[in-house]
């Protein structure tokens, strides 16, 4: 069970998954508006606000909590069936973000935030080497690791493999792609594969992805955050389709 932190999260999971929320801790004195939402959601459900001082409440979680926390027990998790149930039941639609690495805790919670906004099915990330769905990842990610399944797998290429059997077609990014990814054509199934902070994509990752592509760089900086590349990457395919 962990502390949910910061208004959207929690807001979040009393819209999604009220029946999670074992407390719910309001910093003394706070009377926002913002923080009225979070209190009318919670009279709703029937679950009882707590009262706590600011130091009590930064006591117990690792971020900016913004004066509201939520002991909560853990959400649902998805294995690798699910996820190619997925895949068969949007068929030509399927849409997915794969993640080869990404141990940041901020990036990765952005990164569920733009899949989240740009209507992705799924995001996808190792087992081992990868920062998983911590507090600070629900923080950052202000709500959106409660509504996109985050399913973590055993092994990417072989995750990458079975999709290809079910046709998704799979796009790596990297910088030494010779096609940018505004030529790909990108309107059936398919799935963006970003790679690590430092280190992009793995040579067995690449090895496997039907197509390498790039986004073009204009000015003095090689690349962008991985965050922000997975914006920019998924709201092209968004823009393909029309939707």
């Amino acid at each position: 069970m962990d502390w949910i932190f910061g208004i959207h999260a929690v807001q979040s999971v009393l819209k999604t998954a009220p029946e999670r929320v074992l407390e719910l801790v309001v910093q003394n004195g706070r009377q926002d508006d913002r923080l009225k939402k979070v209190q009318r959601l919670a009279e709703q459900h029937g679950i009882a606000l707590q009262w706590a001082s600011l130091k009590n409440i930064t006591s117990k979680v690792n971020g900016r909590h913004q004066g509201v926390i939520a002991r909560c027990s853990d959400g649902p998790t998805y294995d690798e069936s699910f996820l190619y149930q997925l895949a068969e039941k949007s068929a030509e639609k399927s849409f997915f973000l794969m993640l080869d690495g990404v141990t940041d805790p901020h990036n990765l919670g952005a990164c569920l935030r733009s899949a989240a906004c740009a209507g992705v099915d799924a995001v996808i990330v190792p087992k081992d080497n990868s920062v998983g769905l911590t507090p600070t990842v629900q923080k950052v990610a202000s709500g959106a690791a409660e509504v996109i399944p985050l399913i973590m797998v055993t092994n990417l290429s072989r995750t990458i493999l079975r999709l290809q059997e079910l046709g998704v077609w799979v796009v790596g990014t990297s910088g030494d792609a010779s096609t940018s990814i505004y030529e790909l054509d990108l309107r059936g199934a398919c799935m963006l594969v970003m790679g690590s902070e430092n280190a992009g994509l793995r040579e067995l990752t690449k090895k496997h992805c039907d197509f390498l592509a790039k986004i073009p760089m204009l000015g003095d900086v090689e690349s962008l955050n991985v965050s922000v590349a997975a914006g920019v990457t998924l709201f092209e395919v968004v823009r393909q389709r029309g939707t």
